[in-house]
């Protein structure tokens, strides 16, 4: 990671990241590989947490599934063919070494880090029977994958070799494609408004020219007109992007620009007939026999990464209070006030919130209110504020709220910055 190339622009996420105590890197442990420190893995957790509750309100059923397969499962679902460079080489368990892309010892289970969720997802599908009555069946986790991006283009959090997707898989019929895709269009937009982000313009990614994608044209025709459907039904003006499609199929991206106004995806939507049929997936339909499903592959923030890194330049660091890695600062006005503080500080941790106090020997009352100027909330104890249990709350614009209890204080404000309901 090239922290040492860092852009000009005061927003950027890698200087923010550093200033903030959010993340950081090591050449011991290797570029493109960043680490969370606390209060970046606070964001993180806040977002976690968002998502995985939007998707269960959503009708979403969690899973996990390891981050290693046997080539053969990417053989079968075509990433070995169409996705190859991008991924690890296989590595041999009862070997030294990793093994030549090639190579393969007689009798050996070559094993590769995964490059995608998809894989896995469809075989536990596939690993119990299914009616037609339990679709559309929505599959989701937050699962670690790795991409075999070269030194060069390596970057802070938006471009990384070990990715946590956001990922979920949409097992439905032929006609409950549309709604389905439809539906997941609008969890992305609703997400984008909780975090406080839009989208710079949407994207139709097509196929290009080439052998990168799989050579289906209906495929390819139905899945477009099912994806041009949803946009138009949503009403959002789109550019179609040839060669942009995932090699199985075409999909929505959803495009955000940083603050030098360079461009990346987001999150996605696609359409994907190819993958069940690999992988001989089926449910029972209404008439006893075998039926085909459609897999929908979503995501409403794509890597954890490359949205944590939006997010901290977008906001500047100032994150919304429910995002924020401390949420309240109590600030005691002399040594006396400590023991209110750290008991107002365990009472704010007991209501989930997540808390800190800033101590006088950290400087000047006025020194420490200006340090903790991108916390959403502070508090001061002085010694009326101790001797009567109450909180005068100052917001991170300045603004004083009135003197109230203090468990009625701290309570309104656990319910104010919870992550929000999608």
């Amino acid at each position: 990671m090239h922290d040492d190339h860092l852009h000009d622009h005061p927003h950027d996420h890698r200087r923010l990241g550093r200033e903030l105590d959010l993340f950081g890197s090591d050449p011991l442990i290797g570029a493109g590989l960043p680490y969370w420190l606390p209060a970046g893995a606070a964001v993180r957790q806040a977002l976690e947490r968002y998502l995985q509750d939007t998707e269960r309100r959503a009708g979403y059923r969690h899973v996990h599934s390891p981050v290693l397969g046997k080539r053969e499962l990417y053989e079968l679902s075509g990433h070995w063919a169409h996705y190859r460079e991008d991924m690890f080489p296989p590595m041999d368990p009862d070997g030294a070494a990793p093994l030549p892309g090639d190579e393969r010892a007689p009798g050996g289970e070559h094993l590769v880090l995964r490059p995608s969720l998809c894989p896995h997802h469809a075989l536990i599908f596939r690993s119990r029977p299914h009616s037609y009555r339990e679709l559309p069946l929505r599959m989701a986790e937050l699962g670690g994958m790795y991409r075999a991006e070269r030194s060069g283009v390596l970057g802070g959090l938006t471009r990384v070799r070990a990715i946590t997707l956001n990922d979920a898989h949409i097992f439905c019929t032929v006609d409950q494609v549309a709604d389905e895709a439809r539906a997941a269009l609008a969890l992305i937009r609703r997400a984008y408004a909780a975090l406080g982000i839009a989208p710079a313009r949407y994207r139709l990614s097509l196929p290009g020219e080439g052998g990168k994608y799989v050579a289906a044209p209906a495929m390819w025709r139905r899945s477009v007109a099912l994806l041009r459907e949803v946009l138009d039904a949503a009403g959002l003006p789109f550019e179609e992007a040839p060669g942009e499609a995932a090699f199985y199929g075409p999909k929505i991206d959803v495009q955000i620009a940083d603050p030098a106004g360079r461009e990346s995806t987001l999150s996605t939507v696609q359409i994907d007939f190819h993958q069940p049929e690999r992988f001989a997936l089926h449910y029972t339909g209404p008439d006893g026999a075998p039926h085909r499903p459609v897999m929908v592959h979503r995501s409403i923030i794509g890597s954890l990464e490359r949205a944590m890194a939006h997010l901290i330049e977008h906001h500047g660091g100032a994150f919304p209070a429910w995002l924020a890695p401390v949420q309240l600062a109590v600030l005691p006005v002399t040594e006396e006030q400590l023991p209110q503080a750290e008991a107002v500080r365990d009472r704010a941790l007991a209501l989930d919130l997540r808390a800190v106090v800033v101590s006088p020997d950290r400087g000047t009352l006025g020194a420490r209110i200006r340090d903790g100027r991108l916390i959403p909330y502070q508090a001061v104890i002085g010694p009326r504020e101790a001797a009567d249990d109450h909180l005068a709350l100052r917001l991170r614009d300045g603004t004083r709220l009135p003197a109230e209890p203090a468990g009625a204080a701290l309570e309104r404000l656990a319910v104010g910055v919870g992550v929000p309901q999608g």
